[in-house]
């Protein structure tokens, strides 16, 4: 159904709760919460959280989660079982019935479950790819701007907006923007976030059924998974 992740976005922050906007790479930023559909359009965002929130508290307080139940559900059968229409997140995200991540890396996993972690890796390609495209091409998105804090949001989105208008032409990337967008990424690194570990029964269950599914009908990868 798509692809979900977060990126930060460099702001001038306020001088009351700066704190609250410094990530965990110790530089002020609004969080960009995007979901990416397989056209590399973004269906939906949130960009209200300070850069300290964590990925799955901005999940939480994002009208996505607040709406999950409206999301059409397009069950599936595999294997015997009901697979509803899933989000495909990275491991900084909640196991929810919506949303589907990787195991947590472990000497334990089987070679079925590292399997599914790096085709599921491959998969959310997608949503980096598209975060790299919109920040090549609105540069604004890859430095601190000395307008109001409050303004970023309305900013961040309208970018959003003109990325999907691009994707739909057909629109090319300059690879002079794909450059500065590399030089500017080595200046505002990206914070790691921490692994977790809420699940809920909906979601393992769903997991299970597609580890098995895709070990029954493709080849088993073992590469080392990455977030």
């Amino acid at each position: 159904m798509g692809l979900i992740d977060g990126t930060h976005i460099p702001v001038l922050s306020p001088r009351d709760g700066y704190k609250d906007f410094v990530n965990r790479k110790g530089w002020p930023s609004y969080v960009l919460q995007g979901v990416v559909d397989d056209k590399g359009c973004f269906w939906n965002i949130s960009c209200k959280m300070p850069g300290s929130a964590h990925d799955a508290t901005v999940l939480r307080q994002s009208e996505l989660f607040q709406k999950a139940h409206l999301l059409p559900k397009g069950v599936k059968n595999i294997e015997g079982e009901e697979v509803r229409l899933l989000v495909v997140g990275d491991p900084a995200y909640s196991l929810l019935d919506w949303l589907i991540k990787g195991y947590t890396n472990s000497p334990n996993l089987t070679p079925e479950q590292e399997s599914f972690n790096v085709y599921l890796s491959s998969l959310r390609v997608g949503v980096e790819m598209a975060f790299g495209k919109l920040k090549s091409r609105w540069r604004v998105l890859l430095k601190r701007s000395d307008f109001h804090f409050s303004f970023a949001p309305t900013m961040i989105a309208t970018c959003c907006a003109l990325h999907n208008f691009c994707e739909k032409q057909k629109d090319a990337i300059s690879t002079n923007w794909l450059e500065e967008f590399s030089q500017s990424s080595e200046i505002f690194h990206q914070p790691i976030q921490p692994v977790n570990v809420s699940t809920s029964n909906s979601g393992i269950n769903a997991r299970e059924v597609l580890t098995k599914y895709l070990a029954s009908q493709f080849p088993l990868d073992r590469v080392t998974y990455t977030r």
